[in-house]
């Protein structure tokens, strides 16, 4: 039997039932989508030392193609920064578990915490350019990321 005929007999069998006076309809209930937290003291500086981070990011990038066996300059302190940006990114991600709710965004917060670690690790023990770079890359979609989950308008649930 063809798909035609399948829909056909579909829409014959839909149509030949009583028509819905619409009293037995139970109405959607509107539900409101959450209360954005990228105002908050604590995610706007997660929003604002992440964005301080990737430009660091993009600089070493620049830096490592200008100079491939090249140190970067200020590592100490960047390391340290990543450091307390996933130490906020867990607090952050413990806040809203204590709030409840089915938000996404502590999840994507506690993996971010997880990954900017490992990308660091990555970074200080790439032994080519190339996989100096490859870290950085990946360090820097994660702090883009970091940005974005925080300030896209939160959805209703589903």
């Amino acid at each position: 039997m063809s798909c035609d005929a399948v829909s056909a007999l579909f829409l014959f069998y839909a149509a030949s039932g009583p028509i819905p006076d619409g009293h037995h309809l139970t109405p959607v209930v509107a539900v409101a989508a959450p209360a954005s937290v990228a105002s908050e003291p604590m995610f706007a500086d997660i929003i604002a030392r992440a964005s301080g981070l990737k430009a660091r990011v993009e600089s070493y990038r620049n830096t490592v193609k200008a100079s491939p066996a090249g140190a970067l300059p200020g590592f100490d302190d960047f390391k340290a920064d990543i450091t307390v940006l996933a130490a906020l990114d867990q607090t952050g991600s413990d806040e809203l578990r204590k709030r409840g709710g089915d938000s996404d965004l502590k999840c994507i917060l506690h993996g971010i915490s997880q990954d900017l670690p490992k990308r660091l690790g990555e970074l200080a023990s790439a032994a080519s350019p190339t996989d100096k770079d490859k870290a950085l890359r990946e360090m820097s979609y994660l702090l883009n990321d970091n940005v974005e989950v925080i300030t896209a308008p939160p959805a209703p649930p589903v």
